[in-house]
């Protein structure tokens, strides 16, 4: 049996979903469609709830991804956030008034470790994450596509924001 078999009847009461229009059994579906549905799929509908004008900006909803997260998970997403940005991260680091990221990778070191992303708080995050957004918006599809392979973090995101996820979903069938 494929996903769409086993979570396409629960998906289509999410088809024209928004995030003030979220079905009581929100968080309860999301739960089963992330553990059926293709990480790709699944990072599409994130996607499309860091874009909506219903939810949050992205910045705030990655922030609070990240606040959420352990030590791997954030180190995890600020690398994401570096390969993508590059140095406009560290410099809107800097500017968020966080620990230096070029202090932080001494020498040939390219990766954030889990006790450096430990230092960064998420209200840098959401400096990072907005001053990457406008450098490069494709930085909202790989962290997408970073978090998909988190669910359980995706689900802290509430029940509005799950609505507009699966509500993309639903619309891909």
């Amino acid at each position: 049996m494929n996903w769409i078999n086993e979570i396409g009847g629960m998906l289509q009461q999410y088809t024209g979903a928004t995030a003030g229009n979220a079905p009581a059994n929100t968080v309860q579906d999301f739960e089963h469609v992330s553990a059926a549905a293709p990480k790709p799929t699944l990072a599409e509908g994130l996607s499309e709830a860091f874009r909506s004008d219903q939810t949050p900006a992205f910045g705030n909803m990655l922030s609070h991804l990240f606040g959420q997260s352990n030590g791997q998970q954030q180190a995890g997403l600020l690398n994401t956030l570096l390969s993508v940005a590059g140095p406009g991260v560290i410099g809107a680091l800097a500017r968020a008034g966080g620990p230096s990221l070029g202090g932080m990778l001494p020498g040939a070191q390219t990766q954030i470790t889990p006790e450096q992303a430990s230092q960064i708080s998420p209200d840098a995050v959401h400096e990072i994450a907005t001053q990457a957004e406008k450098q490069d918006p494709s930085i909202v599809d790989k962290v997408s596509a970073y978090y998909a392979e988190h669910p359980t973090l995706i689900k802290t995101l509430g029940a509005g924001a799950l609505a507009v996820v699966m509500g993309k979903m639903a619309n891909k069938l």
